[in-house]
């Protein structure tokens, strides 16, 4: 039998099932988007709060050199002197049982590959020659430019990266699915090598290695992440430690010499521009050009000792101002990010660098005749992204850079024509990631707790323990400032009352934060959360070798260097106090728990004097 218009039942029923089972799968993804969505907002936020706490604690003090603190003599030496690669061979051994590459110099592509196969095989590379391949590197970056002017002319194509973070299967398949760097297939790799990955190291020894065998076809521009103290915060400088252990000082100090010679800018026949940040409406490139950029690696953020000190006394941060890199030009060309908006303005998510509008790319990119701009800095779920009518690109090459799964890598293709064709790689899984960042979220939410517990009364003016979902959203937002859909979010974060209000206590409930000490107070607990990787940078700081533990003679230098610095008189009997308070155990080395504990004793003097 059929319907009045000759369809079959059956035939009617199947399609009225396969309309239900689309929408059902319409719903569904529509869903999965935008949890995936609201997921990668929350690991944004909370990457760019914490670049803001990174600005408001790092300053510049002009007078102050980075030597004083950083640097031992026989560290500097390397540095300063320039030990020749024979003498490294003298004072370095490697021994029989050593089975990695062992290169020589000049380098040839059999070494780039051994360094390929051993990187694979988690291999290290021994120190000697680390120490080796970064003092050539630096000999070849000190001849070039700051702004890298390149030509397509001799190649069918060039290939662009963005940010690697310290992820080499990223590099491994870009190499593999693109080829490797040759005269005949260039790469410019734009900043942001290394940290948060766990093999930054690997990557840098690849790229200077390629850099030194292709010097004309390889060029890399500096990220903000090249940079020591970014390097303290994020990563980098305990993965050296970690792989060199006995001669650790020596590479990361040559590196920061590497780091500060890298070129600032590259530009394709005279069109392209790519810088790792972004521009404003002040950046001059003749200004850069001309500027000395090793020398922006002279001075210490001073900001961090001062907020050790603030910390320490009073639990206080200081907002320091001045430019972190000593140029407001270098600044911004590493640290800004496009939008929307007309105009420039400070870029208040990271705290450094601005926001820069269309009109502003529009007026720089006719000043210097180009065509285009193409940066990186900024996370992108496909990889990339194409902007302001098309005159910028942003490229992001580290996959899976938040969470498994959370986003794809990218690199671009030009042609002579200059077109860009985008490669993407990697796919995405949402379960993994969403509650990654659920979980990120919570541990914020806990280290603000006594505000968010003082914002939600404000609204809970009789005392019940539920306010609005409106109210709370509100609340949530005026003090963590995430930009997130608190609305969105609720379901994940708190408990519903049966005539749907909030109970706001909790979005408090089932948060277990290890306590970095025993036995501390829960308001302790929270601000030690809340400041625990500043307090951790300026253990790192003071921690000269790396080591783990801050000896009493690390501590007084640091200390005395401090106090010189701002004209306070201390005497070494009351300096010796102070150490010896703060080492507990009394075993000549201050270690982070005991770090941590003297602002717990600080916490309970001011609450004792208060009450």
């Amino acid at each position: 039998s059929g319907s009045a218009e000759g369809t079959p039942a059956h035939l009617s029923s199947f399609i009225r099932s396969a309309v239900l089972i689309q929408n059902w799968y319409r719903f569904r993804m529509a869903r999965i988007e935008m949890r995936r969505r609201y997921s990668l907002s929350i690991f944004q936020s909370i990457e760019y709060a914490d670049e803001q706490d990174h600005f408001y604690i790092v300053g510049f003090l002009p007078s102050f050199p980075v030597s004083e603190i950083f640097a031992s003599p026989n560290v500097s030496q390397v540095v300063e002197e320039g030990l020749s690669l024979t003498e490294f061979e003298k004072k370095i051994d490697v021994p029989d049982s050593y089975y990695g590459p062992r290169l020589s110099f000049p380098l040839t592509i059999n070494d780039a590959n051994a360094l390929l196969h051993a990187f694979k095989s988690e291999q290290l590379l021994h120190a000697r020659y680390v120490l080796q391949l970064l003092y050539e590197t630096r000999r070849v970056l000190k001849e070039m430019p700051n702004i890298t002017r390149i030509s397509t002319s001799y190649s069918k194509e060039i290939t662009v990266c963005g940010d690697l973070h310290g992820n080499l299967d990223d590099l491994l398949l870009i190499f593999y699915k693109n080829g490797l760097p040759s005269e005949q297939n260039p790469y410019i790799f734009n900043g942001d090598f290394v940290d948060r990955g766990k093999n930054s190291m690997e990557i840098l020894i690849i790229l200077f290695a390629f850099l030194l065998i292709y010097p004309n076809n390889l060029h890399l521009n500096r990220g903000n992440h090249e940079d020591y103290i970014m390097n303290l915060r994020y990563g980098f400088t305990k993965e050296v430690s970690r792989k060199y252990k006995d001669h650790g000082d020596q590479i990361l100090c040559l590196l920061q010499d590497v780091f500060s010679w890298l070129p600032l800018a590259t530009i394709i026949n005279n069109k392209i521009l790519i810088l790792h940040g972004g521009i404003s409406d002040t950046t001059d490139l003749d200004f850069l050009n001309a500027l000395e950029r090793n020398k922006v690696k002279d001075h210490i953020h001073m900001g961090v000792i001062l907020l050790f000190v603030c910390l320490f006394f009073k639990y206080q941060q200081v907002l320091c101002s001045g430019s972190m890199f000593g140029s407001e030009g270098i600044l911004d060309i590493l640290w800004s990010d496009p939008r929307s908006q007309r105009g420039c303005t400070p870029n208040k998510s990271r705290g450094g660098g601005c926001y820069f509008g269309p009109d502003v790319t529009a007026k720089l990119l006719k000043k210097y005749n180009l065509k285009m701009l193409i940066r990186s800095h900024e996370f992108k779920p496909e990889g990339y992204d194409i902007s302001h009518n098309g005159k910028v690109i942003t490229i992001f090459s580290a996959s899976n850079y938040y969470e498994e799964g959370s986003n794809r890598g990218a690199y671009i293709k030009l042609n002579p024509e200059l077109i860009p064709r985008f490669v993407q790689y990697q796919v995405s899984e949402v379960g993994t990631i969403e509650s990654s960042a659920l979980k990120s979220l919570r541990e914020q939410i806990y280290a603000y707790k006594p505000e968010l517990t003082s914002a939600f009364a404000q609204y809970d003016l009789n005392g019940t323990g539920r306010i609005s979902v409106h109210d709370w959203a509100a609340a949530m937002e005026s003090v963590l400032q995430l930009g997130l859909p608190w609305r969105m979010l609720r379901s994940q974060l708190v408990q519903m009352t049966p005539d749907g209000e909030v109970d706001f206590m909790s979005c408090f409930y089932d948060l277990k934060i290890s306590q970095p000490v025993k036995e501390v107070q829960p308001a302790l607990v929270e601000t030690l959360c809340r400041y625990r990787k500043d307090l951790e940078l300026i253990f790192n700081i003071i921690d000269k070798d790396h080591s783990g533990l801050i000896s009493l003679e690390e501590f007084r230098h640091t200390w005395k260097l401090f106090t010189s610095h701002l004209g306070i008189d201390v005497t070494d009997e009351s300096l010796g106090k102070l150490v010896l308070s703060i080492d507990y155990n009394k075993d000549g080395y201050i270690d982070f728990n005991e770090f941590l504990e003297a602002f717990h004793v600080v916490h309970r003097l001011e609450r004792k004097a208060n009450s």
